[in-house]
């Protein structure tokens, strides 16, 4: 088994993956598909992530509600002032660099990127095999984009369920309309 660099993200309607200052509390609440955890707990080897993510918030916790055990790999100019973690290794090197480390780390399995900044990064430098979003019905209006290239090329995807060329149709209703009073 040779494993894939998944970029992987729950992502809200208006494409923020994280709020202001990579809050994630908004996350609660929301239900997958049952056994979609397990799945990538089984196929994930290792984690590649960035320095401020760790420092914000994957420092305190694991993937996955702390389910997932295994070898994280973080991104980072400066790791000599990092907090150290088990199986936490930080790295100084390039994305291309940090992913061929990370997949041998994996041990056949996927490789979990959890930074949209390296994400956007490896994207460009060809490295992402797919891209793994759980759209979750909310609107952050501020915070961390998945992607984020103005002024640059739009990228196409192929969509890997159903027409490969088809978008993906998405409706919600609010949960709170505002009352229009005298009506």
């Amino acid at each position: 088994m040779t494993g894939k660099v998944l970029w992987c993200f729950t992502m809200s309607l208006d494409g923020l993956v994280a709020g202001p200052n990579h809050e994630m509390g908004w996350m609660t609440g929301f239900t997958v598909r049952p056994g979609l955890i397990d799945e990538y707990i089984e196929s994930t080897g290792a984690v590649l992530g960035g320095r401020d993510g760790w420092d914000a918030t994957v420092g305190r916790s694991r993937p996955w509600g702390g389910a997932w055990h295994g070898p994280i790999f973080v991104l980072t100019h400066h790791p000599e002032d990092a907090t150290p973690a088990d199986d936490v290794t930080f790295l100084n090197c390039g994305p291309a660099e940090a992913v061929r480390i990370a997949l041998a780390a994996a041990g056949g399995k996927n490789l979990g990127v959890f930074s949209p900044n390296i994400g956007a990064q490896l994207l460009e430098l060809g490295l992402i095999d797919e891209i793994d979003l759980h759209i979750a019905p909310i609107l952050l209006g501020d915070g961390i984009r998945l992607y984020d290239n103005p002024g640059g090329e739009p990228i196409r995807l192929h969509g890997l369920e159903g027409d490969p060329r088809s978008a993906v149709r998405v409706r919600y209703r609010p949960t709170t309309t505002a009352k229009i009073s005298g009506t």
